[in-house]
């Protein structure tokens, strides 16, 4: 079988070029004669692995030197206690819930201490941003929480909030390395590789040294980013494969002109299926326009059974991964870093024929 075009939210495609190169390294990575999978992580030959990784990030992103890379385990869904063990000394943190990834992490924050909610666009199913300009922040507040882009109902901040000079920590999972960010201006950044980056179990961690706590009494030595920071990313076994493969991204997206680039590209993607929705009798996109995500487009028919005769048309033509999350039902075509424009214009073409056919 041919390739599809993959639309899911995650694990979600990868370069070509990048599964080729796994490929060819796959029985003998760089004359080792064994495939990275069966490596030890303490051998020099991963340690090269993990240093060009983290200075290829650094290299994306311009990090500052004041901030550590972490290569991680455990998914945003343990990070979000994490965070608030690390960040919150004083057990209090003001959450902005814009969809369900934040929503989760304010949940988990409410369990361990004092979570404030600031803001929420739960009235209308998060289908927008909350209002962020005035913003009731606690001055005791260790930090300020968002979902920069939420994966499931398809929305992105059109700016960061003010945060009166708190710390702002950002779930950036589904926007990572999409576009330029200004790394100065968060305390932490945490990312689950799997949406755009590379295959699933690895989190990356960007956090500003003078964040990480010295001593967290009562907290799992696995929860306390100084066990990480301190090792190098190597205190237990990491995900030396998906390690590997990030890399392999980090310079795919170098090669390609960097972030700059990847979001001129990002951004033309979208236009494309957003100017469609637009002007489609059938379809229509679910996200206020100023807080359209350019990863992740919800869009919907507005009858149930034709949403599903579509998904199932399209697979077919080699469209997959389109049924959109149960929360918010339709449709949802992830548009991550490693969609080509020709998967964009392909689900346009076959949009265009659908609806004539449903006129």
């Amino acid at each position: 079988m041919s390739r599809v075009f993959n639309f899911s939210a995650g694990p979600a495609v990868l370069p070509e070029e990048v599964l080729s190169e796994c490929a060819a390294s796959m029985m003998d990575f760089g004359g080792t004669g064994m495939s990275v999978m069966e490596m030890s992580h303490r051998s020099a030959a991963f340690q090269r692995i993990l240093d060009e990784a983290e200075a290829d990030l650094r290299s994306l992103m311009d990090i500052p030197s004041n901030y550590k890379v972490l290569f991680l385990q455990g998914g945003d869904s343990l990070l979000f206690s994490t965070v608030f063990m690390n960040l919150a000394p004083n057990g209090k943190a003001d959450y902005i819930v814009s969809g369900n990834w934040s929503k989760k992490a304010f949940q988990q924050a409410q369990i361990l201490g004092d979570a404030k909610l600031l803001a929420s666009s739960e009235d209308k199913n998060f289908s927008y941003v909350p209002e962020i300009s005035d913003l009731d922040i606690r001055e005791d507040a260790s930090f300020v929480y968002i979902c920069q882009n939420e994966t499931i109902t398809g929305t992105r901040y059109p700016k960061l909030p003010d945060t009166c000079g708190h710390v702002l920590v950002a779930d950036q999972s589904s926007m990572f390395l999409s576009e330029p960010v200004d790394v100065s201006r968060y305390g932490l950044i945490h990312a689950g590789v799997q949406k755009n980056v590379g295959p699933a179990g690895v989190q990356i961690v960007i956090v500003r040294e003078d964040l990480i706590p010295e001593d967290l009494p009562g907290v799992p030595t696995m929860l306390r980013l100084k066990t990480h920071a301190d090792a190098g990313s190597l205190y237990d076994t990491p995900n030396c494969w998906g390690i590997y493969v990030c890399g392999l991204v980090f310079k795919w997206i170098k090669r390609i002109g960097g972030l700059e680039a990847m979001a001129d590209r990002n951004r033309a993607k979208a236009k494309v299926l957003y100017d469609f929705l637009d002007e489609s009798s059938l379809f229509s996109s679910t996200v206020a326009e100023r807080d359209r995500s350019i990863m992740n487009v919800p869009f919907v028919t507005g009858n149930k059974d034709l949403d599903a005769e579509f998904i199932s048309a399209a697979a077919p033509e080699g469209l997959v991964n389109l049924k959109g999350h149960r929360l918010v039902g339709g449709m949802r075509a992830s548009l991550y870093n490693a969609m080509p424009p020709e998967g964009v214009g392909a689900l346009v073409d076959f949009m265009a024929r659908f609806e004539a056919s449903h006129a």
